[in-house]
């Protein structure tokens, strides 16, 4: 009875939560209708609410917004637009932040979140997945001496929420696993491991810092 039982569960919960997920996307989604006028939204017009407009609405927008700024006059209308906010006080500095995040991780020319690395955390002998996100800039990059890198380490199971560090690049394994790979190793706290790479070079781990 007890086997039956998990084996329902196994099926089921995957499912649900699958569903679940998307049920809260689409829905999301879906409240871009609210911008349009009363009149022109599907309940007005047929009647009752169709599931899902919203998310091609959304959709839709995305990509044409992304046409449009694929021209010339496209390109000058979003420069004056951005104009406009970075001259705005506490605007400008909220939207330029969330711009270099944007462009750091949706560019198809960053590296940000585009490779996995093994490092050792919270302490030398422990080790986790983290994705690299960069190197460090700024007034920081002036207070470490050699080749360092950034990195951010997500929490188990929710990947959401990690902590984010600064290492020496030799402390560091570049692992041949996409990005997809290491997250739902990570989600699944290590139960659904990718298939090993047993054609590659065994690559040995980082000598500990001596103190």
């Amino acid at each position: 009875m007890r086997k039956y039982f998990i084996t329902g569960l196994l099926i089921l919960v995957p499912l649900a939560i699958t569903v679940w997920v998307l049920n809260l996307i689409i829905g999301t989604m879906d409240q871009s209708l609210l911008l349009l006028p009363e009149s022109w939204r599907p309940e007005a017009i047929v009647g009752f609410h169709i599931p899902g407009l919203g998310t091609i609405l959304t959709l839709l927008v995305i990509f044409l917004t992304g046409l449009a700024a694929r021209n010339f006059i496209g390109r000058q209308i979003v420069s004056l637009w951005e104009g406009i906010l970075t001259r705005i006080p506490v605007v400008k500095s909220i939207y330029s932040s969330v711009k270099q995040v944007s462009d750091t991780l949706f560019s198809s020319s960053g590296n940000a979140f585009r490779k996995a690395v093994l490092i050792q955390y919270p302490r030398q002998g422990s080790w986790t997945i983290a994705f690299l996100t960069g190197v460090p800039g700024g007034e920081v990059r002036n207070h470490l001496q050699g080749d360092y890198i950034s990195v951010y380490v997500p929490t188990t199971p929710n990947p959401t929420s990690g902590f984010f560090l600064m290492l020496p690049k030799a402390d560091s394994i570049e692992l041949d696993m996409s990005v997809d790979e290491a997250l739902k190793y990570i989600v699944s706290m290590g139960v659904v491991a990718p298939e090993a790479q047993t054609d590659k070079k065994i690559i040995t781990a980082p000598a500990a810092p001596h103190n």
